[in-house]
């Protein structure tokens, strides 16, 4: 199926997935932007269990069902993050639930897995895959993803360092699958700029933090609305993997600015109840908190960013008229 008619099924609103932040995104978030017309996504290991995962998705699903028959709207299709890494003890259950609950789009990261790809293809499921440069990006490809989520500068949690007009046109020449750009876009006029790039869906994690649907305490969503972008610390001090936090959140565990340069070895399967708890305290987020000044509704927020995103298009036809 070519990218366009994918896109067409998508049935969005407004291109914009919301992306899969740990403990962050779970079924309030993910149902509320699927019902008001952008893709909702969460990571497997936000349950702590595999049997708990499958029970979110059963009541997903069975939450979306009702709203379309109740309201004759057919929603967007949600999404669920694998983390693709050796020390991922439940990748493979977590996958086999993928596959036995046909979930439409399975969004992987730290690795493009042939296997993985061709499981979820195998049911008519969609595979985007995180990537932070052209290497891993021409992996995955080769590994037959749909999707390439160009993670840049910026971008709240493991992000990367390129910038995203170069990056894009890079992946572009290469790929002409479907292509997201996350990285500080938490605005209607941000969505517009990153479509002006040649991109077809913008990735937006940070913003919906400060939704009320979203599972954060409300210090933590403070604290976005009092940082800028000199609050963000990229480091891979945390969890090994170099990453973009709320500096405040750092200091106030005792992380301070000469440990930011330290790193710890990745083990994603180790102990994650200890790691889990210690991600309440520890808060990530992009340098799209500039932006970011209040705790709207789901619902409210994508409204919003529809009337910038149509605002920001219409002052682009003003340009075309001025410079034709």
């Amino acid at each position: 199926m070519k990218k366009e008619e994918i896109l067409a099924q998508f049935n969005l609103k407004l291109p914009v997935v919301a992306s899969p932040m740990f403990i962050v995104s779970q079924m309030d978030l993910v149902s509320e932007s699927c019902k008001n017309g952008i893709i909702g996504t969460f990571p497997a290991l936000n349950n702590r269990t595999s049997e708990g995962f499958e029970q979110w998705l059963i009541d997903l699903k069975a939450d979306l069902k009702q709203f379309e028959e109740e309201t004759g709207t057919k929603p967007c299709p949600y999404g669920v993050n694998l983390i693709i890494h050796k020390t991922n003890a439940r990748v493979q259950a977590d996958l086999d639930i993928c596959v036995r609950q046909q979930v439409p789009i399975v969004i992987t990261s730290l690795g493009a897995a042939e296997q993985v790809v061709k499981a979820i293809h195998s049911y008519g499921g969609l595979v985007f895959h995180d990537v932070t440069n052209k290497y891993h990006a021409q992996k995955a490809i080769a590994a037959g993803v749909d999707g390439l989520i160009l993670v840049t500068a910026g971008a709240g949690g493991h992000a990367g360092i390129n910038n995203p007009i170069p990056f894009v046109a890079e992946i572009r020449e290469i790929f002409d699958g479907i292509i997201l750009l996350g990285g500080a876009i938490s605005t209607g006029q941000d969505v517009a700029t990153a479509m002006q790039m040649g991109v077809d869906l913008a990735y937006m994690g940070t913003r919906f933090i400060n939704t009320k649907e979203a599972v954060a305490k409300d210090e933590y969503k403070q604290m976005i609305i009092d940082s800028g972008t000199a609050d963000i610390v990229y480091t891979a001090a945390v969890s090994g993997i170099p990453a973009n936090y709320l500096r405040m959140s750092l200091e106030a565990i005792g992380v301070t600015k000469d440990m930011w340069d330290q790193k710890v070895k990745v083990d994603l399967g180790k102990k994650l109840d200890v790691e889990a708890k210690a991600w309440k305290n520890i808060w990530s987020a992009g340098q799209g908190v500039a932006s970011i000044k209040d705790n709207p509704s789901t619902k409210d927020l994508i409204a919003r960013l529809r009337s910038d995103f149509k605002s920001a298009i219409e002052r682009q036809h003003t340009l075309l008229e001025k410079y034709k």
